[in-house]
């Protein structure tokens, strides 16, 4: 993006009614940007935040929440790639069906935004495109072979997005968590949270704000040097990896 603000870009969140996609809609509103954000049944009540139901994993849907912020906001900027499930489970135990369903949701989902995204930013020859991901995606993980899989394969999208529209001035990152305080980690037993910060060197969990922070540099016009990068946001949990 060429302009120093983020005055007037419309910034699109999916998965944004709670955690860290919550957090970042909000953190790119306080940034500037006129924000929207999707959610599949619970709306999103925040001020300043255009709430818009989607579910990635329709096309008709995607489209059709595209065609409504464009419509009240104006075109996206910038797409937050955020909407995706989990469905735990060891290889041996899981059906075809949990595995492909978390690949639908979490990595062609993710395809289905971006493309819904890119002909907009094409025309404006500028955009920003940021996935997140996990460290799962990075090192693995036991009873989370489809999570990975679909993790790691949106690292894949990413950097071959970021080689296919750079000269369109469209930047494509990937932010990759480590352990989050969130709603989901809020049901762990103190035993299981215990066994989780012993990996992170910084010893604690990290929070949702800290992943947004992240997002939000990398939407912005001071982050128009970096694309096809993952970062991940862990504690030093991956270093890197």
């Amino acid at each position: 993006m060429t302009e120093t603000t983020n005055r007037g870009h419309v910034a699109l969140v999916t998965g944004a009614n709670r955690g860290i996609g919550l957090a970042t809609a909000k953190a790119l509103r306080d940034a500037g940007f006129t924000v929207a954000a999707t959610y599949r049944s619970t709306p999103i009540d925040e001020p300043g935040i255009t709430a818009v139901r989607c579910d990635v994993t329709d096309t008709e849907s995607v489209d059709a929440a595209f065609s409504e912020i464009e419509e009240k906001l104006g075109p996206v900027g910038v797409l937050v790639s955020n909407a995706g499930i989990t469905k735990d489970g060891l290889t041996m135990r899981m059906a075809e069906d949990d595995f492909t369903s978390v690949l639908d949701s979490n990595l062609t989902g993710g395809f289905r935004v971006a493309k819904r995204a890119l002909k907009p930013m094409m025309k404006a020859r500028q955009g920003r495109i940021i996935f997140i991901s996990s460290i799962v995606g990075i090192g693995g993980q036991a009873g989370q072979a489809n999570y990975a899989a679909s993790k790691s394969g949106l690292h894949g999208l990413a950097r071959s997005l970021a080689k296919e529209f750079s000269s369109r001035n469209i930047t494509v990152n990937v932010v990759a968590p480590g352990p989050i305080a969130t709603d989901m980690t809020a049901a762990l037993t103190e035993a299981q949270l215990s066994a989780m910060t012993s990996m992170v060197p910084l010893g604690r969990m990290g929070e949702p704000e800290e992943i947004a922070a992240t997002v939000a540099f990398l939407a912005s016009p001071a982050a128009g040097y970096i694309t096809g990068t993952i970062i991940p946001v862990d504690g030093g949990m991956a270093m890197g990896g």
